[in-house]
């Protein structure tokens, strides 16, 4: 019998505590996974601010900053797109009644438009049913 050609992807795994420096450690492995696959700047630079946001809402709004709780981060990379998922330990969160940060009343506020950007940004964008990991796909 004649086997299929499945391509499998490699596999990348990232545990961070819940401490906003720990973003250096995530930062050095975008970096690595887009020069080894050779990822264009405009999408490595989406890749960037996506999970930099989704990890630190991870951190702060998560995990709440408890330094006995981590940042799990995965990256599922295939030779025409990768997928990125980042999870808390914390309880999760309404991602479906979050404020609109385009409103009027929101313009002026410094907080509230990470998830907003993330959306934006990556070509999908999937939370879990608990709101405590978050699924961000990029065609590379």
């Amino acid at each position: 019998m004649e086997q299929a050609n499945v391509q499998t992807g490699e596999l990348f795994t990232l545990q961070l505590p819940s401490n906003p420096e720990s973003i250096t450690q995530l930062e050095a492995l975008i970096e690595e996974i887009a020069d080894k696959y050779h990822v264009a700047d405009d999408t490595f630079a989406n890749m960037m601010t996506c999970l930099n946001e989704a990890a630190i809402n991870a951190i702060i709004h998560g995990n709440k900053l408890d330094a006995a709780k981590k940042v799990i981060i995965n990256a599922d990379v295939a030779p025409k797109r990768v997928i990125w998922t980042v999870t808390d330990e914390g309880d999760g969160f309404d991602y479906n009644h979050l404020a609109d940060p385009t409103a009027p009343e929101n313009l002026e506020s410094l907080t509230g438009r990470g998830v907003f950007i993330i959306k934006h940004l990556a070509d999908q964008c999937i939370f879990n049913a608990k709101g405590n990991e978050i699924e961000l796909h990029f065609k590379i």
